[in-house]
């Protein structure tokens, strides 16, 4: 497995993440526990060293799965987790109804993370989304804290503008930015790209192939399951596959 750095503070990682969200995770997630845990584990064994979670996803429980796998490997693999959503236990099934990035949140998220990752330092902690109500500036601050105090080793954003980058960076140097990327996707390549190389910041492309898209399995007379999200994504409608098509005829070009 190939290796890559993230940022200038020498965070590698294998070329390679795995996003385990929809472990645990979302409409209908893809196995039970142990399934998860043996997929984990020969993940491991295939090279894979960056593993991605987050509170949110579950919400909780997709940390517990991620932290009790990867237990056996501590030292070896890199976890990165979000924080940055608001709790309301009262909401039923969904407990996350909004943005929280205020700092006392994110001290909160980043204890409760640390136990159920079973780690004594998260790698990498990304702000999930960009919170319009709290200046980014306090954000990269509590981060820095975490830093400080050991319990976190590198801070992401995830889905950041250029201008958000650059004013977190200049209180906490940003190691990673997760933000979706493809050849269908490519709205960051003007501004935020040239951002991050010139930061010396990573990119940590998600939905690389264009959730399913680019692989070529999927047209116009594709049916989804309504536990599956891209039933509700307008990126997903016939029309839109068929307007696609081009991309696809493409990469099969270069491909032949």
């Amino acid at each position: 497995m190939k290796k890559r750095q993230l940022g200038m503070k020498g965070l590698e990682v294998s070329a390679l993440g795995l996003g385990c969200m929809r472990m645990s995770f979302g409409d209908k997630p893809v196995g039970d526990k142990q399934e998860m845990i043996s997929f984990l584990h020969t993940a491991v064994d295939r090279g894979i060293t960056f593993f991605d979670t987050a509170e949110v996803y579950g919400p909780f429980t997709n940390e517990e799965l991620v932290g009790e796998a990867l237990e056996p490997f501590r030292g070896r693999v890199v976890i990165a987790t979000k924080f940055g959503f608001k709790h309301d236990p009262n909401n039923g099934p969904n407990p996350m109804v909004g943005l929280d990035s205020r700092p006392e949140q994110i001290m909160r998220v980043a204890e409760a993370s640390l136990k159920r990752l079973r780690v004594e330092a998260i790698d990498l902690f990304y702000q999930h989304r960009v919170d319009p109500n709290v200046p980014i500036e306090d954000v990269a601050g509590a981060v820095k804290k975490l830093i400080q105090e050991g319990k976190v080793k590198h801070f992401g954003l995830s889905e950041a503008s250029t201008e958000i980058i650059r004013r977190a960076h200049a209180v906490q140097p940003v190691t990673a930015l997760q933000s979706e990327y493809s050849i269908w996707w490519r709205t960051i390549g003007d501004t935020v790209l040239p951002t991050c190389e010139e930061l010396g910041i990573g990119l940590v492309p998600y939905s690389p192939l264009g959730r399913g898209y680019l692989t070529g399995k999927i047209d116009e007379n594709t049916t989804f399951d309504n536990s599956d999200i891209r039933s509700r994504n307008p990126r997903f409608t016939p029309e839109a596959i068929r307007a696609n098509r081009v991309v696809i005829d493409l990469l099969e070009r270069i491909a032949a």
